[in-house]
């Protein structure tokens, strides 16, 4: 085979695959090359995914070791892309009734919610992620782009139970905002005890959803070690109850009157 063919297989199967310890001897034996060879290759992948900014290889050594990619998003191209959100957001179309803005669209593109999980990604790939925790519904695709890059399944809380979900854990939270008494309900069977995880979500105002969660997840003794959410909405008037997290983008001003949206970089890049 080729080299060249060799490099396009090599690196569609570590795109697919990341954060996925791979031995030396599988990409031997799968392209019937030498070592040496194939370690040059993976030279060749890092530099590149350096170079587009998309991620590194991580090298274990050992008897066990391997290489490992860790997906990554550049500074530049985080920068670029989150100014674009901020501009997506300031078009005061978005103003629906009640001052809410329609953000839809932005979850549905598959693109952009693509580009979301590798940010997310990349800021939490050091932290032994094992499972992606959201809340239905919205959150749902943000949650699985971010599992796609870390590679790990995603546990979705919902509001109300499913008798196809079995026996299942719920509790009673106060909402930030509205400050009602609602429910969230998890599976047993959908997280194994003691898990470290991270909390996806699309929007935070005062932050009780996802307090809601964290206190949920600690029937099942997990460590939430890391919180994303697409954009948060800054408002005086609530006392915020989640202090560390990560947000794309930040929303300091919603006139409906004067039909004005204020959209700023959130606090990722002060991570």
């Amino acid at each position: 085979m080729k080299r060249s063919d060799r490099l396009i297989g090599m690196t569609y199967y570590i795109l697919e695959n990341p954060m996925q310890l791979i031995s030396l001897p599988f990409f031997s034996e799968q392209y019937n090359a030498a070592k040496s060879s194939i370690s040059e290759d993976l030279a060749i992948m890092n530099k590149m995914f350096q170079e587009e900014g998309i991620g590194y290889l991580e090298s274990v050594s050992g008897a066990a070791g391997g290489v490992r990619y860790i997906p990554q998003s550049s500074n530049d191209k985080s920068e670029t892309f989150i100014e674009m959100l901020c501009r997506r957001l300031e078009d005061p179309e978005r103003l629906l009734p009640g001052g809410y803005l329609f953000m839809s669209d932005i979850l549905g593109e598959p693109d952009t919610i693509r580009e979301i999980g590798r940010l997310f990604a990349s800021r939490f790939s050091s932290l032994g992620i094992e499972a992606i925790v959201t809340v239905a519904t919205k959150g749902i695709p943000l949650a699985y782009a971010v599992a796609t890059f870390l590679n790990v399944p995603v546990v979705i809380v919902r509001r109300d139970p499913k008798i196809t979900e079995g026996s299942t854990v719920s509790i009673n939270y106060v909402s930030g905002s509205t400050r009602k008494i609602q429910t969230m309900v998890l599976t047993k069977r959908s997280l194994k005890q003691g898990s470290t995880v991270c909390v996806i979500d699309d929007f935070m105002k005062a932050g009780g959803t996802i307090d809601g969660i964290k206190n949920l997840l600690k029937e099942f003794d997990a460590h939430v070690a890391a919180i994303g959410v697409l954009a948060e909405a800054e408002d005086e008037e609530d006392e915020r109850v989640v202090e560390e997290y990560t947000s794309l983008v930040q929303i300091t001003n919603v006139d409906v009157r004067n039909q004005q949206i204020e959209v700023h970089k959130g606090n990722f890049f002060n991570q």
